[in-house]
């Protein structure tokens, strides 16, 4: 039946993957890339220097390595994203990223002051946050009136690369969900009287899941992605959703944890549930449903601290970070570097690191770090848990679960196993499979069959019990450092830094 292809756009990097029908990878490609951060609060995507450039050339990397046919093609991207076009689909101005940016506090506020948190929460499955699209519309519609003149359509990574290939004006249902206050997850519709009221006169895209084929490749672009025209190509979604297609979490209490720039979950819900602490989303097939939950950094932390401390790579680190005992001697760290999204919610939390002395070493702030994120996770699974999840089974996917130590400490930290997939490349692999059962290829019910589970991390008693320790004062640093940190978010913006 010929092999399928599968490009994932992401925040630090772009990948994408050939593969038979039967699940076997072909190829393998990656292109890194970088967000842009003009002003505190604002991270963006060029569509046509990111997007555009990295599955072209992705596209035409796999598919000259290809042995056989392309027979479909799928894609997913970060998001929810704002990319605002014109009537010619051209970009008006970067796109503005999902829920790291968090320009559009004020629009948040005054849309929720409007129409009401419990309302929202009631319709829509979530409440207002940075994550949601409806206030970056708005706020664009406030602040940059000449570029919100020209927009005629709103695009999202997966949607830009779709519209470009296919001519078709597309969002998946489960995109759409994450458009809060703009679409109904129990109808599965847009909600026409709020998104006259956020976007007046805005064209909305046509609503289908992520494995419908949506349209064909078309003959203009077609040389230059090297796939040929008339190819299939199916809507696609957003990333973090895709990945769980491709590690098979599609049962109630399957839970995915993705160990990238920032950490994301996903946990499969045995119906629509409702938190305030947490997204409220619709799934990637007809009639499922899911919580979601995001810390703002996880990866993008330990990024930071390896330029910061002038590591050529990330294995010195690790190294180093094994020496030190759980608990890092005595290192608590907050990683709200980049504010908190799920369950705070405060894009002005600020990142802390307490504790430190002058015997502390690289090893120690490293390892701390991980920690964090682990502390993170569980804050999260409290939350969904506390809102009638069941968190069953854990599977971790992601740049983050190489080498070990990572995975390690978060069961540690959860007392709880994890398991680790054969293939961890990421979200396009689901974005194959996607393309898969989009054209009769493979079945919905086959989706774990294709990367059966490997590895299973499980948790040791020693470093359990000692995070139990550590856990709650986590929980305490931020309440006790929040209004410092607020303070010190206020004179950042002030000061332009």
């Amino acid at each position: 039946m010929g092999l399928l292809l599968g490009v994932d756009i992401g925040t630090a990097s772009s990948k994408g993957v050939l593969v038979r029908t039967d699940g076997t990878v072909v190829a393998t490609a990656t292109r890194a890339h970088e967000v842009s951060m003009p002003r505190p609060g604002w991270v963006e995507h060029d569509a046509q220097t990111v997007w555009w450039a990295d599955f072209t050339a992705i596209s035409q990397e796999l598919t000259a390595r290809a042995p056989e046919p392309v027979a479909a093609v799928g894609v997913s991207g970060i998001g929810p994203c704002l990319l605002p076009v014109d009537i010619d689909d051209r970009p008006l101005r970067p796109a503005i990223l999902y829920g790291v940016d968090t320009r559009a506090t004020v629009e948040i506020d005054e849309l929720t002051q409007a129409l009401g948190k419990q309302t929202i929460l009631d319709r829509c499955g979530s409440v207002l946050t940075s994550q949601a699209v409806g206030p970056k519309l708005a706020w664009l519609r406030a602040h940059e009136p000449q570029t919100w003149a020209a927009t005629r359509r709103f695009l999202m990574a997966h949607s830009f690369v779709v519209r470009r290939l296919t001519g078709s004006y597309i969002l998946d249902h489960h995109s759409a969900s994450q458009c809060t206050p703009m679409y109904d997850p129990v109808e599965h519709r847009w909600i026409r009287d709020w998104t006259e009221l956020i976007a007046p006169g805005l064209e909305l895209p046509q609503l289908c899941w992520p494995s419908d084929v949506v349209g064909e490749v078309q003959p203009g672009v077609a040389e230059q992605i090297g796939i040929p025209a008339g190819t299939p190509m199916v809507a696609g979604t957003i990333d973090a959703w895709a990945e769980a297609t491709s590690v098979g979490v599609t049962a109630p209490g399957d839970v995915m944890l993705m160990y990238g720039t920032t950490m994301f979950l996903v946990e499969v819900l045995d119906r629509a549930r409702r938190s305030p602490d947490l997204w409220g989303t619709v799934g990637t097939f007809p009639g499922t449903h899911n919580f979601a939950a995001g810390m703002a950094t996880s990866g993008a932390v330990t990024e930071w601290i390896r330029k910061l401390t002038g590591a050529s790579s990330f294995e010195p680190l690790v190294s180093e970070a094994q020496q030190s005992p759980p608990g890092s001697h005595g290192l608590l760290m907050l990683p709200y570097f980049a504010g908190e999204r799920t369950p705070l919610f405060d894009p002005d939390a600020r990142g802390v690191l307490a504790g430190l002395t002058l015997r502390h070493t690289r090893g120690d702030i490293y390892r701390a770090a991980l920690e964090a994120t682990a502390y993170g996770v569980r804050h999260n699974l409290e939350a969904m848990r506390e809102a009638g999840g069941q968190a069953r089974r854990l599977v971790a996917v992601g740049g983050g679960t190489k080498g070990g130590l990572w995975t390690q400490i978060v069961s540690d930290v959860l007392g709880a196993p994890q398991q680790l997939p054969r293939q961890t490349i990421g979200a396009c692999l689901g974005d194959a499979l996607l393309a898969a059962i989009g054209i009769g290829a493979v079945k919905i019910e086959q989706s774990p069959e294709w990367n059966p589970i490997s590895t299973t991390i499980e948790p040791q008693p020693g470093p359990a019990a000692a995070y139990e320790r550590f856990y709650p004062l986590y929980r305490e640093l931020y309440p006790d450092t929040r209004k410092i940190a607020h303070a010190l978010a206020r004179e950042q913006r002030i000061g332009g830094s």
